[in-house]
């Protein structure tokens, strides 16, 4: 079976652990850098570097830019895999007055304004509004009003461990903002009341239910609700969009998301199947959902050209949150639940301290040394160092 990959980047940044790279001293433009072309052809996968303009699903075609020219390029199954557009450029002032980790760029930029700039002023970490397709939507999705609220909590709590380290602040500088009642909601009321506990006693500001972004200004940043935060800088993680080619398309949702259903084929063309932030499932846009995802697709395909059992590929797939998190000086939070989804899930775990901190360090290691595979047992050895060693 011949496979190709088409990305308009040859390179992969490993995103997860940005935060860490710049809180620790080190540039993630050269630590989270991982070739592509090399990394495929270990497995005689193509890639082409390509810029995607659209889907002809009818001639089952994708249109792709190659320099000037425009071209074809032909498939028999079409793994949707694009991730999502951070909006950033809807945030009125962003490119004034925010900042970000979302990207090496930005991380840089902000861990060079706190050294070299920072004047001890407050500091405002959080979300805009995500914006949630509702066509398509099965009864057990729940409606985010942040499609990723991880982030926003590893910043803030490794960030004020920076700030103690080096003299600049603690957490009293530092407040926490969200659109939505509960920060990380998909970690389960009960994880999230353990995080605003420790938040609460290590003297973080807590703002809820702003609904969104207006603008950035010098002075801070004002919110939908009227409210305003007083920020001399403003961490802000912006609503995640589809791809403008994917909107109005038969096989997405009105957003743009493309519709699945729970083995990530488009009810409508099978052939056709989504995973990660592209998809309109991955709800929250969690990395380690869209790698579940991955799995599935994998599965599928293997069965469509025999070489996995019905019974193996069919095997039913309920997502859960898995997440670990940098707290700064060693340690980190580790969160596994999965009791959001309508399923009636009651796994709501948070543990902290030195060995998730290992383990999201390691995981890291181990992404680069296989080439961005992570052997099977990873997840599951996770798990059960993290929820019965204490360390």
């Amino acid at each position: 079976m011949d496979i190709t990959v088409i990305d308009r980047k040859a390179y992969l940044d490993y995103i997860p652990n940005i935060p860490l790279e710049i809180f620790e001293g080190r540039d993630p433009a050269v630590t989270m850098h991982m070739d592509l072309v090399d990394t495929l052809a270990r497995d005689d996968i193509k890639f082409r570097q390509a810029e995607v303009l659209g889907l002809d699903i009818d001639a089952k075609q994708v249109r792709v830019r190659l320099g000037a020219p425009e071209y074809r390029v032909g498939y028999d199954y079409l793994v949707i895999a694009l991730g999502s557009v951070l909006a950033y450029d809807d945030i009125e002032g962003f490119a004034e007055h925010g900042y970000t980790v979302s990207d090496a760029y930005h991380a840089n930029r902000l861990i060079e304004y706190l050294k070299n700039n920072y004047k001890g002023g407050p500091i405002a970490v959080g979300s805009d509004r995500f914006e949630q397709g509702t066509k398509g939507k099965p009864d057990w999705l729940p409606t985010a009003l942040a499609a990723c609220e991880g982030p926003p909590v590893e910043v803030s709590l490794s960030l004020a461990h920076w700030l103690d380290e080096y003299g600049k602040g603690s957490a009293k500088n530092i407040t926490i903002f969200t659109p939505a009642e509960l920060i990380a909601e998909d970690a389960g009321e009960k994880v999230v009341g353990q995080l605003l506990e420790a938040a609460g006693s290590m003297d973080f500001g807590y703002m809820n239910k702003v609904e969104g972004i207006t603008r950035l200004t010098d002075q801070g940043i004002e919110f939908r609700d009227g409210r305003k935060l007083d920020a001399e800088i403003s961490i802000v993680f912006p609503n995640w969009k589809p791809h403008d080619f994917l909107k109005g398309r038969p096989i997405s949702d009105e957003v743009g998301f493309i519709i699945t259903d729970m083995t990530m084929r488009n009810p409508d063309h099978p052939e056709i199947f989504a995973c990660g932030d592209a998809a309109a499932i991955t709800v929250p846009k969690l990395g380690a959902i869209g790698h579940q995802e991955c799995d599935v697709v994998g599965k599928q395909i293997a069965k469509e050209v025999g070489k996995m059992s019905a019974e193996k590929a069919d095997e039913p797939w309920q997502p859960e949150v898995i997440c670990i998190g940098d707290m700064g000086g060693g340690k980190a939070f580790y969160i596994h639940s999965n009791s959001w989804f309508g399923f009636g899930g009651d796994t709501q775990i948070l543990e902290m301290g030195r060995l998730p901190y290992a383990q999201k360090v390691l995981y890291k290691e181990m992404f680069f040394r296989n080439h961005g595979k992570i052997p099977n047992w990873g997840l599951p050895a996770s798990k059960l160092l993290s929820e019965n060693i204490k360390i």
